[in-house]
């Protein structure tokens, strides 16, 4: 691209003289008989170099000198000054005006064109430079913004999978849409009797490897995390991303849990605590999205199947994983299981068969 030069001066003869040249030389050339309209000119046209003579009427070189520093936009724009008075007299003043050069006239032709290839080489480094720093300026946003968006999606997602949303992998989740999901809802047996008895510290500790413990297993199967409430977990599957075996990684989560759970189970009995499992697990449409308001937002799946759920969650007995007839059909070749007959479940009209995971197969 051809560097663009400002010549101001306000003799015509000096003005064609260093636009002739400079024109020859490859150079678009701008003039300017006054400082104001040098300004003006700067301003408007946003040349890369100004050759600037000192003695003009109204505003002299210096003050335009000045004013082109005082400006942000302008302060690192190369300005050569140019005038026929004692070159030492004069050098000082330019240099305190924020001259990057002196010229004596008459005017030495190639000593002009070195020093202008100087400064305009100086200045397209800058202007590089200024770039980079832009571009650097603006990769930083972006990657804070996706760190920033990372963190609220580790909220409820693994990190892997909060990496694929981020990455274009998946569709934002946070739009609302309605998918098949399996729905996995757990809590503790006898948590509500522990928390009346116990100190509140003590209730603290127990919830914290609980979730400690719950966390580290669905974060390795891949669920969604929907929230906590107090002892209770909902997590469910297909849902950011579709998956093709979403009933049996429900089940093979709880299946792990429930060995955790005898684990902790043991610790919290030495303590005194009489504490224990159970999770009912459910498989059906839900409409899923971002539930809340500006500021606080949660992930959360709406439909009966989570209704289903949590049911068969609160009518497990100790020990027992319940799920429905419809999961059974998805992982009968995976568990084994026991029938434990039609349950009336709350919320729902017809009774509900239920079935007990046992174990998996082999």
């Amino acid at each position: 691209m051809t560097s663009r030069i400002l010549v101001v001066d306000d003799t015509p003869r000096n003005v064609k003289l260093l636009a002739d040249l400079l024109t020859v030389k490859g150079y678009t050339v701008e003039v300017a008989s006054s400082g104001q309209e040098a300004l003006d000119r700067i301003e408007n046209n946003h040349p890369d170099l100004v050759l600037l003579d000192v003695v003009m009427p109204g505003m002299s070189g210096y003050e335009v000198c000045r004013r082109i520093r005082a400006n942000p936009a302008t302060q690192m724009l190369p300005v050569v000054m140019v005038t026929a008075l004692d070159p030492s007299e004069e050098r000082v003043k330019g240099i305190e005006a924020g001259a990057d050069d002196f010229l004596a006239k008459p005017i030495n032709q190639p000593e002009l064109l070195a020093r202008v290839r100087s400064l305009l080489r100086i200045k397209s480094l800058h202007d590089q430079l200024d770039e980079a720093n832009r571009t650097l300026e603006e990769r930083v946003r972006r990657q804070v913004d996706q760190l920033e968006n990372l963190g609220r999606l580790k909220r409820f997602f693994s990190p892997q999978l909060a990496e694929l949303i981020l990455n274009g992998g998946a569709d934002d989740p946070l739009n609302s849409h309605r998918r098949e999901i399996t729905v996995v809802f757990i809590d503790l047996r006898g948590f509500t009797a522990f928390a009346e008895t116990a100190e509140p510290e003590e209730v603290m500790n127990v919830l914290r490897d609980y979730h400690a413990r719950m966390g580290e297993i669905i974060l390795a199967h891949e669920g969604t995390l929907e929230r906590f409430t107090g002892d209770g977990m909902m997590v469910f599957f297909n849902d950011p991303v579709p998956v093709p075996d979403a009933p049996q990684r429900a089940v093979r989560m709880a299946l792990d849990m429930r060995v955790q759970l005898v684990e902790l189970s043991q610790r919290w009995r030495e303590r005194g605590f009489d504490l224990d499992f159970g999770a009912g697990i459910a498989q059906g449409y839900a409409t899923i999205g971002a539930i809340g308001f500006e500021g606080r937002l949660d992930y959360g799946a709406i439909g009966t199947v989570t209704n289903l759920a949590a049911r068969l969650c609160g009518d497990a007995a100790p020990g027992q994983i319940l799920i429905s007839r419809r999961v059974l059909t998805s992982v009968q070749d995976l568990v084994e299981s026991e029938d434990t007959g039609e349950r009336e479940l709350k919320g729902f009209l017809k009774p509900v068969s239920t079935f007990n995971v046992t174990g998996l197969r082999g």
